[in-house]
């Protein structure tokens, strides 16, 4: 056996351990750099992507998956690209593909705007096109097709112009145009219809309820008894964590501020703990979602770290036992 090249394997071994820890910290500042140049666009991105999913939470998903893109595409580019209808792009393409595999079913191609004719003859004030969009339910937009869903949204909810958002779809501006028209009329259709009664929210799972009473005790034992062995934790934006022993610290951490009170509500149909920052505040700063099996936290979601998610929230409280 030649030894030579045992400790020629050897030493290339212990070169790349003590290079490990400085690659780490090289890629974590990059994604640093890059967060805080996405920072100013992401509440943007975050309004278009909620009305394109129908959902707040599934909106910040696909944010998540677009900024990840985006990052690992950027080591392609020779040159920054122009951010804002970049990301945009990357969004739409990721929201329709989320939207076509949740839903399974074939959703409108992007360009299938283009066969269609504007007509010249409806152009309603942007104005009030825009109070109309902005003022709808996220989930109104699902009823529309993909082309005409980002074209309303991007004009009307967030204001860009026809070239940019030609840009941002890939579509031809006289697409755009048509794409806009089908997708005003139809979302002042489905605002005019009658909305269906509500009925009274559940009861929320004692576990929940519990956990919420835990957390505003500071009685942060009770809580980690609640952890399941292999809990997962993903502080959006922030940082993941695994297993008992590192998600621990998340607690000690909010031990640390007193910043917030949790209420157990309704978001998008989902239980979620909305956290309150400003005593007497009417409207949550941000959210907090639980993944439960037979009252042990298996997940914690917390959106501390991206509070534009707030926002557009239709957040319901109440269901029996809600008051914490």
């Amino acid at each position: 056996m030649d030894s030579s090249k045992n400790d020629n394997t050897g030493e290339t071994g212990a070169h790349a351990a003590q290079a490990a820890p400085s690659i780490l910290v090289t890629l974590e500042e990059a994604r640093r750099q890059f967060l805080a140049l996405v920072e100013d666009v992401r509440p943007e991105l975050h309004r278009y992507c909620a009305r394109m999913t129908g959902s707040v939470a599934d909106g910040e998903d696909v944010v998540q998956d677009t900024l990840a893109r985006a990052y690992y595409q950027l080591s392609e580019h020779k040159e920054l690209p122009p951010l804002r209808p970049w990301l945009f792009r990357i969004a739409h393409n990721r929201a329709i593909d989320r939207w076509r595999h949740e839903a399974h079913r074939a959703a409108e191609p992007l360009d299938a705007a283009a066969e269609l004719a504007a007509d010249q003859a409806f152009e309603p004030d942007h104005a009030m096109a825009s109070h109309q969009a902005v003022n709808a339910a996220i989930s109104c937009f699902l009823r529309l097709a993909p082309a005409q869903r980002g074209c309303v949204i991007l004009k009307d909810v967030l204001d860009h112009s026809l070239d940019e958002i030609a840009v941002e779809l890939e579509l031809s501006v006289p697409a755009v145009k048509a794409a806009l028209h089908r997708g005003r009329v139809l979302l002042r259709q489905l605002s005019a219809e009658a909305a269906p009664a509500r009925s009274p929210p559940p009861a929320f799972q004692p576990a929940l309820l519990r956990y919420s009473s835990l957390f505003n005790a500071h009685d942060w034992d009770g809580v980690r008894a609640m952890l399941a062995d292999e809990v997962k934790l993903d502080l959006v934006s922030r940082k993941k964590a695994a297993g008992r022993r590192e998600v621990s610290l998340y607690f000690t951490n909010y031990e640390r501020i007193s910043d917030w009170h949790l209420v157990p509500a309704w978001l998008d149909g989902r239980e979620v703990i909305a956290v309150f920052v400003a005593p007497g505040a009417v409207q949550p700063d941000y959210f907090i979602e639980l993944a439960l099996a037979q009252d042990r936290v298996t997940a914690i979601r917390d959106f501390r770290y991206v509070p534009y998610i707030a926002r557009d929230a239709a957040i319901a409280f109440g269901g029996p036992g809600a008051a914490v």
